[in-house]
Order: structure tokens, then sequence, then C-alpha cells
């Protein structure tokens, strides 16, 4: 009788621990959004075939063109440019916000809004309306 006792004990623990860690997201990733991205790579989606090609804004010599979502909501944009001299620093600052999985940015009065299209630890992909998609690396 008491290895029945211990042994539906132990069941009916795992179905606790099973039913309270499927926490229901509504489908949007956990991972945090919050950090310095580096933009890796851009493009379209041609049929159902995802084309991707390394960022052409991203000056050579330079370190990677980023975008900086901090905690309090406030969005850096970072650009390197070599047109006058080596690797010059350009950043814009605005606000950003996320709603499910939706990024939102507004930037010197210009508002972008992207599908979430992954998030991980070290990923971020979005995509416009338009299809175009922007790949991030956590910097």
């Amino acid at each position: 009788m008491k290895k029945r006792s211990i042994l539906l004990a132990l069941v009916l623990g795992m179905g606790l621990f099973a039913t309270s860690c499927s926490d229901d997201n509504g489908g949007e990733t956990l991972a945090p959004l919050a950090g310095k991205w580096d933009i890796s790579q851009v493009g379209t989606t041609v049929g159902t075939t995802e084309m991707l090609i390394d960022a052409p804004q991203n000056q050579s010599g330079c370190e990677k063109d980023y975008m900086d979502l901090n905690g309090d909501n406030t969005v850096t944009i970072g650009n390197y440019d070599s047109a006058v001299s080596a690797c010059v620093l350009t950043t814009d600052e605005g606000i950003y916000s996320r709603s499910h999985n939706n990024l939102t940015r507004v930037v010197n009065g210009v508002t972008i809004v992207q599908d979430i299209v992954n998030l991980s630890l070290t990923e971020l992909k979005l995509k416009n309306s338009s299809g175009i998609i922007e790949v991030y690396v956590k910097h």
C-alpha cells in the first residue's frame, strides 16, 4: 500500500509540473528583445524560399550597423559610413514598442512596423509588410 501511495504522489506531482509549465504565450516568443543587435542579412521571400544576402549597408572594414533596443523603450540606430572618412558612426534616437509579434520603431518622425519572424537569444528576424526581411544578430 505504501508503494502505491508513493507512486500515486509521484504521478500527481508530475501532472502538476507538466500543467504548470504549459504557459500559453499566444505564439509569442519569450526571448528578450532588448539589447544591441547588429544587422547581418537582408532580403525577401521569392515563392516559398527566403533569399538573403549579407547586409550591403555594412561598410567593409567597419563595425556592423546596429539597432540598440533599450529596456526603457528607447532605440538607437547606429550607421557606420566611410564616405568622408573611415568608419564614421552616426546615430539616430527614437522609441520602440512591442505588441505581440510586432516591433514598432519611431525614429526621426518615421514609423516602421515589422513582424518579428524569429527571436532567439542570438537572432532577431524582422519582416515588413512589403516582404523585406532584416536579420540581426546579438552584439
